[in-house]
């Protein structure tokens, strides 16, 4: 059975140091993750991914080449869609406009050398609405990469802001989703909301513990509930960690918020069956899939790893044990893949 991970990162040098100074500034807590933990010493379950120390995920993360098919073989991963991590979004206009490009076309590249392996995500200068959507039309007519995905907010507001209608648009237009993958809570949050712990707990707290989720779960609901689905009728969004928490409260959101309250043209759980498609990210457990799967069927599941900020462990295995039918694991495996993103 034919495996796509379709949440697996590389990062950027150029990116990575123009931003560096910027995330500390958004973040300082940022480097208290592994102040006194190291992950990967000590780990629990083995049969299933694990969180990797930064240092060997950074390392991992630059390499787009035979290290990387190496880890893939012995996980038995036939492809990788491709998406840079860090945070754009921080850098001025112009900057970004550049960086990313650049980054797009160093990753369409990879994609070009290995074509069975890896496929691509593009990048794009949110701050910049109008040149994002050329951006991204660019990315996926003349580099064939496959849609999006953005870390967190684009800037100090969510993407239901008015602001970002030109990459919606675009999104909707060009048939390609967009990823919205965890992020920097707002400043004015994660203070209140997750500091004042132990330097080490409260990073990982504010970070991928539970803040990054919260936040980029949040934007999928502004953006269910600012009519975006309904405006943008073509716009199809990947949510991972099984959803960013949100499918769990689904059936809470349209109870609590229903048509004649929301404006919108559909209830919420329709909406978002229709807009969403979901992914494990390396949560590889059983009750987390039984409960997406009743809820959202398999034809709205993708497989992901989270590579390299999660290992390999587990990855096959856990697809290949699961306690459904052959037809359901194939598309998730691969086939919604490949319908999804044209593979």
């Amino acid at each position: 059975m034919k495996l796509i991970c379709v949440e697996e990162h590389v990062l950027d040098r150029a990116i990575g140091g123009a931003t560096q100074a910027l995330v500390r500034a958004e973040a300082p807590y940022f480097g208290d993750w592994g102040s006194r933990v190291v992950d990967g010493r000590n780990v629990v379950d083995p049969s299933r991914p694990h969180v990797i120390a930064p240092s060997e995920s950074a390392r991992k993360g630059l390499e787009m080449g035979p290290a990387r098919l190496a880890d893939l073989d012995a996980a038995g991963i036939d492809m990788q869609v491709l998406s840079y991590g860090g945070f754009p979004q921080l850098l001025p206009a112009a900057e970004a406009i550049a960086l990313n490009r650049a980054a797009n076309d160093k990753l369409a590249e990879t994609a070009r050398a290995h074509p069975t392996r890896f496929s691509g995500f593009a990048t794009l200068p949110w701050q910049a609405p109008e040149a994002a959507a050329r951006e991204l039309e660019r990315a996926v007519k003349e580099l064939g990469l496959k849609g999006a995905l953005i870390n967190g907010r684009p800037g100090d507001t969510f993407l239901d802001d008015a602001h970002y209608e030109p990459i919606l648009a675009a999104f909707s237009e060009l048939k390609v989703p967009l990823y919205v993958h965890p992020g920097l809570p707002l400043p004015a949050v994660q203070a209140p909301y997750y500091g004042g712990l132990e330097r080490e707990l409260s990073a990982r707290l504010a970070m991928f513990a539970w803040g990054w989720h919260n936040e980029s779960g949040i934007q999928v609901v502004r953006m269910l509930l600012a009519g975006a689905f309904d405006r943008h009728p073509g716009l199809q969004v990947i949510s991972g960690h099984w959803g960013e928490m949100v499918p769990f409260f689904l059936q809470r959101l349209e109870d609590s918020i229903p048509q004649e309250a929301s404006g919108l043209r559909r209830p919420i759980v329709q909406t978002y069956r229709e807009h969403v498609y979901v992914s494990p990210s390396g949560m590889l457990t059983l009750p987390h899939f039984q409960f997406i799967h009743a809820l959202m069927g398999a034809e709205r599941i993708l497989y992901s790893i989270d590579y390299p900020y999660q290992s390999l462990d587990g990855a096959r295995a856990f697809i290949e044990r699961l306690p459904v039918s052959d037809a359901d694991k194939a598309l998730i495996a691969h086939g919604n893949a490949e319908r999804l993103l044209g593979l």
